[in-house]
């Protein structure tokens, strides 16, 4: 199963509006995908209760897992908003 790794990048962690934008990209997406911190089990990415339970903050490592046709360039996508500050995107 593929997998990245990526720093959370917006100033509020992966709270209220990024994880807004992170859930409707990942639901945009052909593959279903988890994320997870270190030492943590993997969550439904496309969750909001799952990415708010995260408790993500600003300078996070999280890993994005997916599988399937796809999967590759969905978790680069996903990796590149979230190493975007979200907070500042219009």
């Amino acid at each position: 199963m593929p997998e990245r790794t990526a720093t959370i990048a917006s100033r509020v962690g992966l709270h209220a509006r990024p994880a807004g934008l992170f859930i409707e990209a990942v639901n945009k997406q052909s593959v279903p995908v988890t994320i997870q911190k270190e030492g943590g089990k993997p969550l439904n990415a496309a969750s909001i209760l799952s990415i708010m339970s995260l408790g993500a903050k600003n300078g996070d490592v999280v890993t994005l897992a997916a599988e399937g046709d796809g999967a590759e360039a969905a978790l680069d996508e996903l990796v590149a908003l979230l190493e975007t500050d979200l907070d500042a995107v219009e």
